[in-house]
């Protein structure tokens, strides 16, 4: 069954993108390989816009995206919102070594998403059966830190349009890993308003961001397909290294 959104839908092959993902930081077994595939079996189809999780929730287990784009938030009294994180296919959330706890923040859908609820019970099977698996667990959660270092990075230090440069390309370089992107792009399924949220910026200094990379020739924006249009410039653009993703040779040039 198909995504509902077509614009969410993969632009190349993909091969099973948590597989993908973990294997990426560690040498997985075939049999780690079977159980995690087997882990995440059940993903349900969610419509755009849905919270998975709000905050002060008690999460019974974990959230595996296998399609689509999430997001992490935090609402203010006044109904602000920040987007702390987006999630790309292949990644999990509350999926740690202790306890689940109460939610300090929300968690949910951006584009319609196939989601997988992984149980305390077969992660801790996974972690003491598979110690690959364990391994790239903990890579994931060093690399969500590192990743979370470089947005407070952004939004303190960076201009409105090297914040959404920032951004694009990170989307590209993350999308890229697990077979998603287009040779020259990928589908962006947030609105200007979901780009200020995650930026910190108005909708109108999004919107005046964009028109200058347009201007600029590094990228077109057509709906929700975002081509770029000069990697190398929109690369500088931002100052992006990809470094603290830590993908190696799997980041694109």
């Amino acid at each position: 069954m198909a995504l509902t959104d077509p614009t969410t839908r993969p632009a190349g092959p993909i091969v099973h993108p948590f597989i993908a993902k973990l294997d990426g930081f560690v040498a997985l077994t075939e049999e780690a390989k079977a159980a995690l595939k087997q882990a995440s079996l059940g993903a349900h189809l969610i419509g755009p816009r849905i919270d998975l999780l709000r905050e002060g929730d008690m999460p019974e287990g974990g959230i595996l995206i296998t399609e689509g784009i999430a997001c992490r938030y935090k609402h203010r009294a006044n109904g602000a919102r920040q987007i702390t994180a987006y999630l790309v296919p292949g990644d999990t959330c509350d999926l740690e070594f202790h306890p689940f706890r109460e939610m300090d923040d929300a968690i949910a859908t951006v584009s319609a998403c196939r989601v997988a609820r992984i149980s305390a019970a077969t992660l801790n099977e996974l972690v003491a059966g598979h110690p690959t698996v364990a391994q790239a667990l903990r890579m994931t959660a060093l690399v969500d830190k590192a990743t979370l270092r470089e947005w407070l990075l952004n939004i303190g230090s960076r201009s409105a349009m090297e914040r959404i440069a920032h951004l694009f390309c990170e989307l590209f370089v993350r999308l890229q890993t697990v077979g998603l992107t287009a040779e020259d792009g990928y589908v962006l399924p947030m609105t200007q308003s979901d780009l200020a949220d995650t930026a910190g910026l108005s909708s109108v200094h999004v919107n005046r961001s964009l028109q200058s990379l347009r201007r600029q020739g590094v990228i077109d924006l057509k709906g929700k397909n975002l081509t770029i249009l000069d990697w190398a410039r929109l690369k500088t653009i931002a100052e992006f290294k990809a470094n603290y993703l830590h993908l190696g040779d799997r980041a694109a040039a």
